[in-house]
Order: C-alpha cells, then sequence, then structure tokens
C-alpha cells in the first residue's frame, strides 16, 4: 500500500475518490465505479469531506502520482516500447 488515506474497511484511497469526482465521472456512478467494490454513498461522502479537511495534502498527492505517471512514459518512449 502506498501510505495514502483509504475509505475506512477498503482498499480505495481517497485520491482515488477525489481523481473520479474531479474527472466528471457523476456522483451517481462513483459508488460503482471502484473495482474492488461498491462504496456507499456515505463512503463517497466521507472520502470527499476528508478531500475537503485535507486539500493540499490529497492535492500534492494526485500532483505525485500525475508526476510518476509522465516520467514513467518518458521512460517507456525512451526505451522505445
Amino acid at each position: 500500500m502506498s501510505g495514502r488515506p483509504c475509505v475506512a474497511g477498503t482498499r480505495v484511497r481517497v485520491m482515488d475518490v477525489v481523481g473520479a469526482w474531479k474527472a466528471g465521472v457523476p456522483e451517481e456512478e462513483l459508488p460503482q465505479y471502484f473495482s474492488t467494490r461498491s462504496l456507499t454513498l456515505s463512503e463517497i461522502h466521507a472520502a470527499l469531506t476528508y478531500y475537503y479537511d485535507h486539500q493540499e495534502e490529497i492535492d500534492a498527492a494526485l500532483a505525485e502520482d500525475a508526476d510518476l505517471g509522465r516520467q514513467a512514459e518518458r521512460e517507456r518512449a525512451q526505451a522505445g516500447c
């Protein structure tokens, strides 16, 4: 695990809920969006509440993941894959 905050009792990271929400996944679709198990609307709202209480931390984690993804793409392109 990444050590990132997760929805209680799941492996779904708060930042994944936030990322899907920011990407425009409609609220009514968010509970079924994650493959590990469906989340309840209460769990979705708890994740978003956590985000609003820790927005700087979650936004930094999202940016870090995006940077890692871009770095991996550059490395694949340089390797010719």
